[in-house]
């Protein structure tokens, strides 16, 4: 493939910014996401504070913006990212809480969905959101 096509196939790539402070979750979740949605470009950043500045450059399609994380939490990286021009709809929150804390946090409207990360059946909605985007994306 040529330099000029790779380019163009590079800049169609849906990008994913996942911020959460476990590695071992970021790095499973990370790796699925390559391995079953292969368009979609990944990156993760353990640490909020740093993430402030991957945010402020933008670019991303998505943002998968964990909950509970020392120094800021995702509530306040939320809100800088909708300050950074970021829209509410590209932004997934996820946390171990339960459902009802979540919705009870960010009713419907603040983001495009608070998910409990550790039930099964959450899976499928994020599923459905990483297949939107890779077709969004020019993937199948």
């Amino acid at each position: 493939m040529g330099r000029k096509n790779s380019a163009i196939l590079v800049k169609l790539m849906g990008r994913i910014l996942l911020i959460d402070d476990d590695k071992a979750f970021s790095g499973f979740l990370a790796s699925y996401i390559r391995d079953s949605f292969p368009i979609l470009q990944v990156e993760i950043c353990n640490n909020p504070v740093t993430a402030l500045q991957r945010i402020k450059a933008g670019g991303y399609d998505l943002m998968l913006i964990d909950l509970e994380m020392p120094s800021m939490d995702g509530m306040k990286l939320l809100s800088f990212a909708k300050q950074a021009g970021m829209d509410k709809n590209r932004i997934v929150i996820l946390s171990g809480r339960d459902a009802n804390f979540l919705h009870e946090l960010c009713p419907m409207g603040t983001c495009l969905a608070v998910l409990n990360k550790f039930e099964a059946r959450q899976k499928a909605v994020l599923d459905m959101i990483f297949s939107s985007l890779q077709k969004k994306s020019g993937g199948t």
